[in-house]
């Protein structure tokens, strides 16, 4: 299967994991709500930090609670693990395969805390080693850029945080994601003739703000993956402290922008922006004032609540480094360097 089909297959993926892992989703909810964690200790690697990036603001938003992102090297490589008595310890991983990731979920394990892995690989040691296995269900990924494996676990992260509030409440709106990602990949050949208009780009900022920060930065790995882009993600609040600097005539900004708590603090950065007309500024967003401000602009659909705006809005900015790999002659099924599974330490 190519990462043109991949690509496709996301809201297929996406309703197979609502139809079949909520009743899942729900029996987890339970034994965290049993365990009452004070935070969330969270370990991933390359795309699924991304996931655990979205995971930071949804668990925080949804359920007050406090979620940081692992430093896996105090386990693996100091022999320093924190304190995570207390906590709740999630893996997330596509292979669940990286030893480093492994390792923190074992040290979670053997100091109490409750554990929870979520990985495309029920088989794998990163699901041996938790005490709650949720799998996302995304089939084989065989392209080396992940795409379903990233959607499906932003996915299978909001049916968890439906399921620890109510998941009747939240169902409908769960059940819209699939219908957005379909009409964002309907709009392909607009996102096609955008990537031909950037196609000499080899660097650019990325910006996304609160839900949309996991965007940011899973959109600035895949330029680099397949376009080979030197691409920095930056919150638009943390662009303003230094970064802004760097801007000068045309260099690309690409910015993700959708209604809710950051939109005008965001659209007020983007204006700013829009008013040099040297700099070349890419807006994906539902809401039309904010496409309107980009020299260029990839919609996706209107309608979808804050939260689950992520896994919809990601779509057209997968399409577009596909096409922008394209639109320079590179192999998009082969990025130099990279392998499907990385193993780290």
């Amino acid at each position: 299967m190519s990462l043109y089909q991949e690509i496709r297959e996301q809201p297929a993926c996406l309703r197979r994991l609502l139809d079949g892992q909520l009743g899942r989703a729900e029996e987890i909810a339970r034994a965290i709500r049993a365990r009452r964690p004070r935070f969330v200790y969270l370990a991933a690697r390359g795309t699924s930090d991304n996931a655990g990036r979205y995971a930071q603001y949804v668990l925080g938003w949804h359920h007050a609670l406090p979620v940081a992102l692992a430093t896996p090297s105090l386990f693996s490589l100091f022999g320093r693990p924190p304190d995570l008595a207390d906590a709740l310890v999630i893996g997330i991983s596509q292979s669940g395969q990286s030893p480093d990731i492994v390792r923190v979920v074992e040290h979670g394990a053997s100091q109490g805390a409750l554990t929870l892995a979520i990985t495309n690989s029920p088989d794998s040691p990163l699901a041996a080693a938790a005490d709650h296995v949720f799998e996302t269900g995304a089939g084989p990924e065989l392209a080396v850029a992940a795409t379903k494996t990233y959607t499906s676990q932003l996915f299978a992260v909001a049916l968890l945080s439906a399921a620890l509030a109510d998941a009747g409440a939240h169902r409908a709106d769960l059940a819209r994601v699939p219908a957005a990602m379909e009409s964002a990949l309907g709009r392909e050949d607009a996102v096609r003739r955008v990537a031909e208009r950037f196609r000499a780009m080899d660097r650019c900022v990325v910006l996304g703000r609160g839900f949309h920060f996991a965007t940011a930065h899973e959109w600035a790995l895949k330029l680099k993956e397949l376009g080979h882009v030197a691409a920095e993600p930056y919150s638009p609040a943390d662009f303003q402290h230094g970064p802004i600097a760097v801007l000068e005539r045309g260099f690309p900004v690409l910015a993700v922008a959708s209604r809710g708590a950051a939109f005008d603090d965001t659209m007020a950065l983007l204006r700013r922006i829009g008013a040099r007309q040297d700099v070349e500024l890419l807006v994906v967003s539902d809401a039309d004032e904010a496409l309107a401000l980009g020299g260029a602009a990839l919609p996706f659909d209107a309608g979808l609540p804050e939260w689950l705006t992520p896994i919809a809005a990601i779509v057209p900015a997968q399409l577009f480094c596909l096409h922008l790999a394209r639109a320079k002659g590179l192999d998009e099924e082969s990025p130099p360097g990279l392998t499907k599974v990385t193993r780290t330490w």
